[in-house]
């Protein structure tokens, strides 16, 4: 459970934007498919299998982009590095 709580605390900023956009998804997702099927119940079916697809998708994507950032600042540095010297 220690590894499970260090995985929450450590991407907490990265779980925080998920879930607010796993929100707003879903109020959008909800009321497109509301206008298209005119069926409550379809239109919610439909904005909670979607979205949270897409919410995985979205902290796996958040976590890719932060080690290439990662890679590209250690890079940098080390090219800062081998100038100096």
């Amino acid at each position: 459970m220690s590894k499970f709580r260090s995985l929450l605390r450590n991407n907490r900023q990265t779980l925080s934007k998920t879930a607010s956009y796993y929100v707003i998804h879903i109020t959008v997702a909800a009321m497109v498919a509301y206008a298209v099927t005119g069926n409550l119940i379809a239109s919610l079916t439909l904005s909670l299998l979607e979205p949270t697809v897409q919410a995985f998708a979205f902290f796996f994507h958040e976590k890719a982009w932060q080690r290439w950032n990662a890679r590209k600042q250690a890079a940098s540095a080390e090219a800062g590095l081998s100038h100096a010297a």
